[in-house]
């Protein structure tokens, strides 16, 4: 009897996974697909495409092409945008089970008007708004999700789109950015070495441009050179086999000082290919509070997200933490294959009340390390404006308990949101002592960048604590300075010290670090030490070279260093000559000190940075190089912004 009700019961299960099956695959089937191309002579290969009766968002390839599949049958304004371009849109229907097709032109937009001080309020960050959408026929239904369950009628979702000027109000801006002090010139007598971490961030070009969008030039601390620099990638050779990367060093002059010399120092990870990335643990913690509720925040997080889910594979994992006066699990960890489950928690998300960001570490840490496995990729990717208020909110108590938990194997990055109240400076620590990364998404673009084309760069790391030191040769160097890097700056003895953390670098990933060099015979500027009496450069000048770069790097897994090392002779090429890459590399670096007005700029001028970036723009064919030359030639025409009087 009994066994005739269990096979009774295993019947009804059959027939039950049955009815769900067909439901779902019937469901699948009257999904639709929208794809298209977006052409205009000179649009780069980024545009924005969304399809406003759903929200649902894709970037167009090196071809134009974009498609969004798992579209419900609707009616739907597609629109497209993208930097320097007035938004195009259409209508288009989407039939159950179909295929539609729409094909878009861009027109350049027209080049914005000299800003004058007169025309905006003074203060020292005034930030873009977000272009207003055009309007779109309400949403449909929703469907029942894969498993049968009902999820309710869809809430209205904001669409985002390049972000247009606006003016703010001056006592509303609480942006925070830590002072940069740029570090001088060194006499080699007195200070023959040079040691500091690698840094993969590239959130200060990505938050400068946002700035610069909004016609307004950033806050001096707000550019970070090295980030600049380093937000391009770089063609430099492939590692030796067995060789976690590559180093490649060049010299030529210095353009804002032909006395001088500038020296390349380049780094190339080994790529990883696609199907080679390990499963991905991923948790993201999502800041949903009140100061996230803003058309750059919580919904431009929402469309990047949606970009990451449709590129994740049946063997990855996402979970999704919120926290806002409390932290709370939106997610439990959930298999790529299940992405509509993902997208409707994602998008059910709605911003309210304070920020107490320490919960939200502390849970989303402890989900992570519970979904562990053999060899995955293990991750917390905090999106926030930085703004903790409740709870732990001190740098200091917030990086230490960061720095708690990277020891269990579970890394940190950080995506910074918004604008007004956004803090950079909190932002930034935790990335850095999470042994993470740290970007700023300001566009669609920017999130397909760093969330989907540059994703095994920023998720697999191929070699920690990466630590790099320079000895420079007194025979024929005076004096020499680091070009950014301020913050990442160690003690000489920290070089050898295993325990001393330091800059990771993932697959793929390019680090780029310049020095400007004097010569020896030459006046070292500002020099605050006098040259030495009785110090001599004995046996030095047998060589000739300029300096010896030395590398400390751990195996990702490892915990003692190995090192590389790599002599830099004194021959140099002038910058016409140099390869396109150090000329752009260069060209960059003389924006960055522009923006922060720097001393040591010389008599650089708009005119020949601009002149350097349309000369090394190379093949670009993601546009990355051309929408700097874009951003170049609007700074050239702001009027630095006078701060209000006291």
């Amino acid at each position: 009897m009994r066994t005739r009700a269990r096979g009774r019961l295993l019947e009804l299960l059959v027939i039950l996974l049955v009815v769900l099956g067909a439901r779902s695959l019937a469901h699948a089937d009257a999904l639709g697909l929208l794809t298209g191309t977006i052409a205009s002579g000179g649009v780069p290969a980024r545009v924005s495409v969304v399809c406003g009766a759903v929200a649902r968002a894709a970037v167009t390839d090196a071809r134009g092409a974009f498609s969004i599949a798992g579209l419900p049958p609707t009616t739907c304004l597609v629109t497209a945008s993208a930097p320097g371009f007035a938004a195009g849109a259409t209508q288009v229907t989407i039939a159950a089970g179909g295929t539609a097709t729409v094909s878009l032109t861009l027109r350049r937009a027209p080049a914005p008007a000299d800003t004058k001080p007169k025309d905006r309020p003074k203060t020292e960050a005034v930030a873009p708004a977000v272009a207003p959408m055009p309007s779109a026929p309400p949403p449909p239904s929703r469907k029942r999700a894969f498993d049968g369950r009902a999820v309710g009628p869809a809430k209205p979702r904001m669409l985002v789109q390049q972000p247009g000027p606006r003016q703010q109000d001056p006592g509303s801006n609480t942006e925070a950015y830590d002072r940069i002090d740029e570090n001088p010139f060194h006499r080699v007598t007195a200070s023959p070495l040079s040691t500091f971490s690698v840094d993969v961030d590239t959130a200060s070009y990505a938050n400068t441009r946002r700035f610069l969008a909004g016609g307004t030039l950033p806050p001096k601390d707000a550019v970070r050179l090295e980030e600049m620099i380093n937000y391009f990638a770089y063609a430099y050779p492939a590692p030796a086999r067995g060789e976690p990367f590559s180093i490649t060093t060049d010299v030529t002059t210095s353009p804002w000082n032909t006395n001088n010399k500038l020296v390349r120092i380049g780094l190339a990870a080994s790529a990883i290919a696609a199907a080679q990335v390990p499963p991905r643990n991923l948790v993201f913690l999502l800041d949903v509070s009140g100061s996230m509720n803003e058309p750059t925040k919580l919904p431009l997080l929402k469309q990047a997200m949606d970009l990451l889910v449709a590129n994740l594979r049946p063997e990855d994992k996402i979970a999704i933490v919120t926290y806002a006066g409390n932290a709370g699990l939106a997610l439990p960890a959930t298999s790529g294959k299940h992405k509509d489950v993902i997208r409707d928690a994602m998008f059910r998300l709605e911003p309210g009340g304070s920020t107490n960001g320490a919960a939200g570490i502390q849970l989303a840490y402890a989900i992570a390390e519970a979904n562990q496995t053999q060899g995955s990729i293990d991750r917390v990717i905090l999106a926030t404006d930085g703004d903790f208020n409740v709870g732990t909110t001190s740098q200091g108590d917030l990086t230490r308990l960061i720095e708690q938990e990277r020891d269990k194997g579970v890394a940190l990055t950080v995506l910074g949101f918004g604008m007004g109240n956004y803090k950079d400076g909190t932002i930034e620590k935790l990335a850095d002592r999470g042994n993470g990364n740290y970007a700023y998404i300001d566009t669609l673009h920017e999130a397909r960048k760093v969330l989907v084309k540059e994703a095994g760069a920023t998720l697999v790391t191929v070699a920690k604590d990466v630590k790099l030191q320079v000895e420079f040769n007194p025979a024929t160097v005076a004096g020499y300075r680091l070009i950014g890097y301020e913050n990442r700056m160690l003690r000489d003895q920290d070089f050898n010290d295993d325990k001393k953390d330091a800059g990771d670098i993932g697959a793929g990933h390019t680090v780029t670090a310049l020095y400007e060099i004097v010569p020896a015979g030459q006046p070292v500027p500002g020099a605050t030490v006098d040259a030495l009496t009785y110090q001599r450069p004995a046996g030095a000048a047998a060589s000739g070279d300029l300096m010896t770069v030395k590398i400390r790097y751990k195996a990702p897994q490892g915990a003692t260093s190995k090192l590389l090392s790599r002599a830099v002779g004194a021959t140099s090429v002038p910058l016409a000559q140099a390869p396109a890459d150090l000329r752009w590399a260069t060209a960059i670096a003389s924006f960055g000190m522009m923006l922060r007005d720097a001393p040591n700029r010389g008599q650089l001028t708009w005119a020949q940075v601009l002149a350097m970036a349309k000369g090394a723009l190379g093949a670009d064919a993601e546009g990355y190089r051309a929408e700097a030359v874009r951003l170049i030639e609007t700074a050239s025409r702001l009027k630095p912004v006078v701060a209000a009087a006291p």
